[in-house]
């Protein structure tokens, strides 16, 4: 990696999750130095090959302590928070996580000179919302801009990339299930969004590019209905499967009790969010707000999909040269 260091620290909360890497990738490629906040440091030495020896170094921090936060952003020069959670489990629920956790960053890096952060949230995020994990979204946004309103707020929709937590999941599912569920009867609309292509609005957003105190709605080039996205993990994994309407009241009370045992396939919670399409809204495409609005190129899904998910076929990535 031939890339001079620029001489500026940039702290990364959550930099181990699967954005939380990409966008520690993409800050190490600009010069940045990087301070990886995460819960298990132990856990984090994947990410020393994205940089040079010594430009990454993780240290401990949890959301739910306040002195490991203060200490996390001492001499940085920027922060990142990228952690979020689907499911609450255990003490990491959504409200310490995703509702109080952001603003005690905010308030660290306050403390520590700085004018703003860059924040991750979801597109969905609504106080509002049915879904406990909308809601907590939308009071984290809360908590950051009143502590500092020149931070940043980014908002994704459902994000793709090898380590994904949806196409993985129905890929999976399809090895061994004869059915895949359609909750709410497969409707509901995404705008699914390359996990790069998100780090690389962060790393803008780092950057000063982004207009402090706005928030940004990302999202990918097409639109695509939850039957559309299972119908492209099928024909991308060359299975064929069932794909089976799933109303909202019966998806709500299999995610009840789907959610009582580890690895739950969905949860009630995730249903009443699937009640909402999850797309950019046409106030951000028309004000810039928006991964075109920043000339961000972006990734489309058949582009990407058949990279990661071949291991998901019958053989394989044996697979990957055989008849469809």
């Amino acid at each position: 990696m031939s890339t001079s260091l620029n001489g500026k620290l940039v702290t990364v909360f959550g930099g181990s999750g699967f954005l939380g890497r990409h966008i520690v990738q993409a800050l190490a490629k600009r010069g940045y130095r990087v301070r990886v906040a995460v819960r298990r440091p132990d856990l984090a030495t994947h990410l020393q090959p994205l940089g040079m020896p010594g430009q990454i170094m993780a240290v401990q921090a949890n959301l739910r302590y306040r002195w490991s936060i203060d200490r996390a952003v001492i001499g940085a020069d920027a922060v990142v928070n990228a952690v979020g959670i689907l499911a609450p489990s255990g003490k990491q629920s959504f409200d310490a996580v995703q509702a109080f956790g952001p603003r005690a960053i905010a308030e660290a890096a306050r403390a520590a000179g700085l004018d703003g952060i860059t924040h991750i949230s979801a597109i969905g995020a609504d106080a509002e919302s049915s879904s406990a994990y909308a809601r907590s979204k939308a009071v984290g946004e809360a908590g950051v801009l009143e502590t500092l309103p020149g931070s940043v707020i980014l908002r994704p929709s459902i994000v793709f990339g090898p380590e994904d937590d949806f196409f993985n999941k129905f890929a999976g599912m399809a090895r061994f299930s004869p059915v895949l569920p359609l909750l709410g009867g497969g409707e509901t609309k995404f705008q699914p969004v390359y996990v790069c292509d998100v780090a690389e609005a962060t790393a803008r957003a780092v950057d000063g590019d982004l207009t402090a105190g706005a928030v940004y709605e990302l999202g990918g080039p097409e639109i695509k209905s939850f039957r559309e996205c299972l119908e492209e993990t099928l024909e991308v994994t060359r299975r064929t499967r069932t794909l089976l309407p799933i109303p909202f009241p019966v998806a709500s009370g299999m995610g009840k009790v789907f959610q009582l045992f580890p690895m739950a396939p969905f949860t009630a919670d995730q249903v009443e969010l699937l009640r909402t399409d999850n797309v950019v809204s046409e106030t951000a495409k028309a004000d810039g707000r928006t991964l075109d609005g920043l000339g961000i190129d972006t990734a489309t899904l058949a582009a990407v999909l058949p990279t990661y998910l071949e291991r998901y076929r019958e053989h394989g990535q044996y697979d990957a040269h055989r008849p469809a």
